[in-house]
């Protein structure tokens, strides 16, 4: 037994009140784009494996045979022949001279914010940016400075007051995760060349899916050779887990000693490395599959924007549909479950305040008769709700 706090009730009681409770579902994989969530077969509309390589035999097949612990931590124990490979390949596949895993990219944006900058350093962070961004500009010390991305000129006033600075550093999504948008990269950019401070993308949700060969969004906007740095995670469209960041060899030199959540965890285990090798190859090797998705998103926003609803208009596999209330939004989820379909519903913190949405995230594995169904059923289960707020 043990002895719970005395505020953990009210906490949870406050949970259920703002309805922000967020359930532990039970979920199976039953093949592409399909899940057994609770016991119930449904579309799965929730993941974030934009290419379907999660559940694709031919991972599974690299990393068969292959040691599945890693033991300790690099800088102790050394890298695996598996795991030396997957960093030539994610700086292969990047075009860069180097890259460096981290356990995952929640670690990997963590630590590297937090070895760029420290106290009397200054960090520029986009309000929208995912949490493991904003924890590590918290955690580094640094001034930290918020800017939007609808009023860059105040950024640009931010960078010029904050020359006294030793290091300043633009962090940014490349992709936003929730929103679907892309970052206006090109400016921030122009901006980091004006002011001399570090650019760093966050390629999370663009890796593998924008880009004429799937690095994301400074290769779909051209900006690659202006970018600092760029951050990706092996757990969406490469089918595997683990975070990455790519850059010059002496920044991942200096990330080695200095990038406390990659010196002071242990390394990705060998047969996930394989995995991901095999994910970045087909990737890399496969142009269909990012087509296909691209497609669909199409098709979604299309149907989308007749039934007059709220999305942004952007690229990419990521579509919300802005609701607003979040008891809304869970009751919307709730409906398109009762018709066969898993569309999560977003509420604070993960979204400002009174932007609860649906968050529909696409696979290549999902089929335009699966994108047609579901805007069936959106017409049907999203409509009542705005209907009743009007």
């Amino acid at each position: 037994m043990t002895r719970d706090p005395a505020w953990l009730a009210d906490d949870l009681e406050g949970l259920k009140r703002s309805h922000l409770v967020r359930p532990r579902r039970l979920v199976k994989s039953l093949g592409p784009g399909r899940s057994l969530i609770n016991g119930r077969e449904l579309v799965d509309f929730s993941t974030n494996d934009y290419l379907g390589l999660a559940r694709d035999t031919r991972l599974t097949r690299a990393s068969a045979d292959v040691p599945t612990g890693a033991g300790a931590s690099p800088l102790v124990t050394g890298r695996s022949e598996q795991y030396c490979q997957l960093e030539q390949d994610i700086a292969d596949f990047e075009g860069t001279e180097s890259a460096i895993l981290f356990p995952s990219g929640f670690a990997a944006n963590l630590g590297t914010v937090a070895a760029l900058v420290g106290p009397g350093d200054t960090v520029f962070s986009d309000r929208l940016n995912h949490a493991s961004l904003i924890d590590g500009c918290r955690l580094s010390g640094a001034r930290l400075r918020v800017y939007q991305q609808d009023s860059l000129d105040h950024l640009n006033q931010q960078l010029a007051a904050s020359a006294s600075s030793t290091r300043r550093l633009i962090v940014t999504d490349g992709l936003f995760s929730m929103d679907g948008t892309v970052a206006p990269l090109d400016t921030l950019c122009d901006l980091a060349e004006t002011h001399d401070a570090m650019l760093l993308v966050d390629e999370a949700h663009a890796t593998g899916v924008l880009g004429d060969t799937g690095r994301g969004t400074c290769e779909f906007l051209g900006v690659e050779d202006r970018v600092t740095l760029r951050i990706g995670t092996l757990s969406k469209a490469v089918g595997a887990a683990g975070g990455f960041v790519a850059a010059s060899t002496p920044l991942v030199d200096f990330l080695w000693h200095h990038a406390r959540t990659q010196v002071f965890s242990t390394a990705i285990p060998p047969a996930t490395c394989a995995a991901a090798s095999a994910g970045l190859c087909l990737i890399k090797d496969n142009k269909p599959p990012r087509q296909h998705l691209q497609q669909l998103a199409t098709r979604l926003r299309n149907h989308i924007s007749r039934l007059g609803l709220d999305t942004p208009s952007t690229a990419g596999p990521i579509v919300p549909i802005i609701l607003g209330d979040s008891s809304v939004a869970v009751s919307t989820s709730d409906r398109l479950v009762e018709s066969g379909f898993f569309v999560p519903a977003i509420r604070p913190p993960s979204v400002p305040a009174d932007t609860a949405r649906l968050r529909i995230s696409l696979s290549a594995a999902h089929t335009e008769a699966d994108i047609d169904r579901l805007a069936d059923s959106l017409a049907k289960s999203v409509s009542p709700e705005l209907t009743a707020r009007g």
